[in-house]
């Protein structure tokens, strides 16, 4: 998905919210990772990077008591209602008049609703891209067959060169092992700052799966639970250094519904290797 297209989609559904809620007067969408991704056009960008900065430290400081599913700011003008949807993190700040069901709910529809449309657009300009590509090439062909053959015969050692050639390719490519399987019991996470995707990983796991298989990406691992259900999804490592070495794996409940799991029972990791 463009980055530009996203963000101009973002910021237009934003207005629109603002049109239809008056009574907001800023709104601003931020990443997982407190990245701005959009605001309104009455929220500047030093005032966007400020609200990151706090909030971020705010959070980070509230996983010592379990994290923040969402927060709201009370003051004598208004509010600031903080929530998470899916790995966005929405801000918005509004007069003490604002409908906060109605603003929140535009907020959890439409974001959504208009990315899946965007993703929808690209993907479907990339495989029209990708048609018109290929029947280019086949019009081609042709001109292709009508040229003269070739009489002069072909090398012969050719085919030993390139053969050679190949296999020393072959051989001058790393070799790893297959990834090893390590066992970690289920801790819940939750939060405003946690994605419903990724999972936390003991980082000293971590930085063996990176000794081992140097060289290769590891974005994902995947998870399997006694019973043999899996699922793959991104990682981070364990901030908290009370529970490093402690053989936890933290996962959302999302993920946990999904492997049909709960806190408390053991699952196999190995990292997935690209």
């Amino acid at each position: 998905m463009s980055t530009e297209l996203r963000t101009f989609a973002l910021n237009s559904t934003l207005n629109e919210i603002k049109l239809a809620c008056p009574e907001i007067s800023h709104s601003l969408i931020f990443d997982e990772n407190w990245k701005i991704l959009a605001r309104d056009e009455d929220t500047n960008k030093l005032n966007a990077v400020q609200t990151a900065c706090l909030l971020s430290a705010l959070v980070e400081k509230a996983e010592a008591i379990g994290g923040i599913d969402s927060i709201t700011f009370q003051t004598d003008k208004g509010h600031v209602n903080v929530f998470s949807t899916n790995s966005l993190r929405t801000v918005i700040v509004a007069s003490k008049k604002s409908d906060d069901k109605l603003a929140t709910t535009l907020h959890c529809v439409l974001i959504p609703t208009v990315l899946g449309l965007v993703e929808k657009c690209s993907q479907e300009s990339a495989k029209n891209f990708s048609t018109e590509t290929g029947q280019k090439t086949v019009t081609e062909e042709p001109d292709e067959v009508n040229e003269p053959a070739m009489t002069e015969q072909p090398d012969e050692e050719t085919p030993d060169e390139e053969t050679i050639s190949i296999e020393d390719e072959l051989d001058s490519e790393p070799s790893y092992p297959e990834p090893m399987a390590t066992q970690f019991m289920i801790e819940t996470i939750g939060g405003l700052l946690v994605s419903s995707d990724t999972v936390q990983i003991d980082n000293a796991a971590i930085l063996q799966w990176n000794e081992t298989y140097e060289g290769k990406e590891i974005n994902e691992v995947e998870i399997e639970t006694l019973s043999g259900q899996t699922v793959r999804c991104k990682f981070k490592p364990i901030k908290d250094a009370r529970r490093s070495g402690k053989g936890v794996i933290r996962i959302p409940k999302k993920v946990q519904l999904v492997l049909q799991s709960s806190e408390g029972e053991l699952v196999t990791v190995k990292p997935v290797l690209n």
